[in-house]
């Protein structure tokens, strides 16, 4: 009897924790992908927060890692930097933010709508991937980063994805940077 509550306690704990890490940790590289990743975020933050950083990296072990400064309020010029591993939502840091004299924050930030989407983000990634297999006969490349680049003076137009890949088994980054259109600023490596 006590080794069939011993097996059923490990089942539970292994379902338990199978089932944890879920989210965006597990969500590949690709539009539908980031597009459920900004989903997460809005479902954490809501549909009308408001951001200056959001950035996807991968870690073999974990899966996605999802970081975001955000704030509800941008008149307060608060912000929170929070992370998100394995499902779980987690704050850093609070940050407090200046402006120019006569300016309003949310000039300075840019919330996930049409203009600028995690979806887009992965569109681009799965691109990046195909011309780099192509270009440089590297199979099966992998997530290194990918973000969203706002400028510091608000200039929204000026807004880049950037897309870092690397080989499978390691090796060279290359980067890639787009504009808001999704056409290729620059291929580095």
């Amino acid at each position: 009897m006590k080794t069939l509550k011993r097996i059923t306690v490990l089942v539970i704990a292994a379902m338990t924790l199978s089932s944890c890490g879920g989210g965006s940790g597990k969500q590949p590289a690709t539009a539908d992908g980031f597009s459920d990743i900004q989903n997460q975020i809005q479902s954490e933050f809501g549909d009308d927060a408001y951001f200056t950083d959001i950035s996807i990296v991968y870690n073999e072990s974990i899966g996605n890692i999802v970081g975001v400064t955000v704030t509800q309020d941008p008149s307060s010029l608060k912000m929170g930097q929070w992370n998100q591993t394995q499902g779980v939502w987690q704050q850093n840091q609070d940050i407090s933010i200046q402006v120019p004299e006569g300016s309003k924050a949310e000039d300075f930030m840019y919330q996930l709508n049409s203009k600028i989407s995690l979806s887009k983000l992965g569109e681009l990634t799965e691109k990046s991937t195909a011309q780099l297999t192509a270009d440089k006969k590297i199979e099966n490349p992998t997530l290194n980063m990918a973000f969203v680049k706002f400028p510091k003076n608000g200039d929204v137009s000026k807004t880049e994805y950037t897309i870092m890949l690397k080989p499978e088994h390691g090796g060279t980054t290359f980067t890639f940077r787009y504009n808001l259109n999704g056409e290729l600023i620059e291929m580095d490596y």
